[in-house]
């Protein structure tokens, strides 16, 4: 499985009307996603945000991808955004992964 993460900044003007159309995201991607929170840098940089959206243990990045791109647009979410989201795709380490001897 693979975890998916998504981080853009925003004018911190604009966080309350962020926050509902955020969630509506978030909310596309809960039928892609075993887990899924919005998370926020703590203190702001130049008077910009940093939220991520996390989506933990999705089987089809691509489609998960695609619903989120169209519930950007839907949800009003885009229009707030000074650049693009970028998102990264992670996988679990396990414990004692092979091939990791020093």
């Amino acid at each position: 499985m693979h975890n998916l993460y998504v981080y853009y900044k925003l004018p911190v003007a604009q966080r309350a009307a962020a926050l509902a159309p955020a969630r509506q995201v978030l909310e596309a991607g809960r039928a892609w996603s075993a887990r899924v929170a919005l998370l926020a840098r703590p203190t702001p940089d130049n008077g910009m945000a940093t939220w991520m959206e996390v989506y933990e243990d999705v089987s089809d990045i691509p489609g998960l991808e695609a619903a989120l791109a169209e519930a950007v647009q839907a949800s009003g979410l885009a229009p707030l955004l000074p650049a693009p989201r970028r998102s990264e795709v992670f996988v679990d380490i396990p414990a004692d992964p092979p091939g990791w001897e020093s």
